[in-house]
């Protein structure tokens, strides 16, 4: 199977020599995984209950071609067993960036998670953007939509979208 996507270059370097480098677990794998990098004997506990953002360090810096940003994104075993996630799925990384790689968690599960050294704490997908050219206007072409927000396209009060149909 041949793709037309671009293969970005990504350069890590280790600011700890104990990190572990991205890497994918998979050939299909559409994520690097994301370890966390501690002192030795150290631990991060992820309070229960939403009880506090705690910012896990993964001891490494990288760069990759402006065009591209990656993308943070819970690791789905961490947030369907455990309830330990991102608080802003998914953050971004900007192609400017050059300082060490965090991973803020946020534990809505029952219980404290403990994060251990080399523990995979989230995953990394790079993805190519496409920067706008803001330009104000003095009006905005109709839709059918105008200005419905936030569920205006999803249910009405039957239980079904706008249209009667399940």
């Amino acid at each position: 199977m041949s793709t037309s996507m671009q293969t970005p270059t990504v350069r890590f370097r280790r600011l700890v020599p104990r990190a572990t480098l991205p890497q994918y677990q998979t050939s299909h794998s559409a994520g690097m995984d994301l370890h966390a990098c501690l002192p030795e004997g150290q631990t991060i506990v992820v309070p229960a209950r939403a009880g506090g953002i705690v910012v896990v360090p993964c001891g490494f810096a990288m760069a990759f071609p402006d065009g591209f940003e990656a993308q943070v994104r819970p690791r789905s075993g961490l947030a369907s067993k455990f309830g330990v996630t991102l608080p802003n799925a998914p953050g971004t990384i900007d192609a400017d960036y050059r300082g060490e790689v965090k991973v803020p968690l946020i534990n809505h599960g029952a219980e404290p998670y403990v994060v251990e050294h080399g523990a995979r704490i989230a995953q990394m997908i790079f993805s190519p953007i496409a920067r706008a050219l803001p330009v104000e206007v003095d009006s905005l072409d109709e839709t059918a939509r105008g200005t419905g927000g936030f569920g205006s396209t999803g249910f009405g009060s039957t239980g079904f979208g706008s249209t009667g149909a399940p």
